[in-house]
């Protein structure tokens, strides 16, 4: 048996995924149940008692978690609620 070293982060957009009206932009987030799933899974790696697919699994929603962060950083840096200049504070 092939253990995967982490679940393909694309594979959880689809049900894992929702947009969340902020302001005037609209951010990523993790549905409820993903987001119940990646804290559960966090206590486990915190006690250090993940299987392998839990670690892959982990690891697929932590790096989606990453990559969202990134992009909704992006997303409130471009909004015009939020200043752009020093000047705007």
């Amino acid at each position: 048996m092939t253990i995967q070293l982490m679940v393909q982060p694309s594979s959880l957009i689809s049900s894992g995924i929702r947009m969340s009206e902020f302001g005037d932009i609209y951010l990523f987030k993790f549905t409820d149940e993903l987001q119940s799933r990646f804290e559960e899974l966090l206590q486990k790696k915190k006690a250090d008692t993940l299987t392998p697919e839990e670690e892959a699994e982990y690891m697929g929603i932590s790096e989606l978690e990453r990559i969202f962060t990134l992009i909704n950083a992006q997303l409130a840096a471009k909004s015009k609620s939020y200043p752009n200049k020093l000047e705007d504070l």
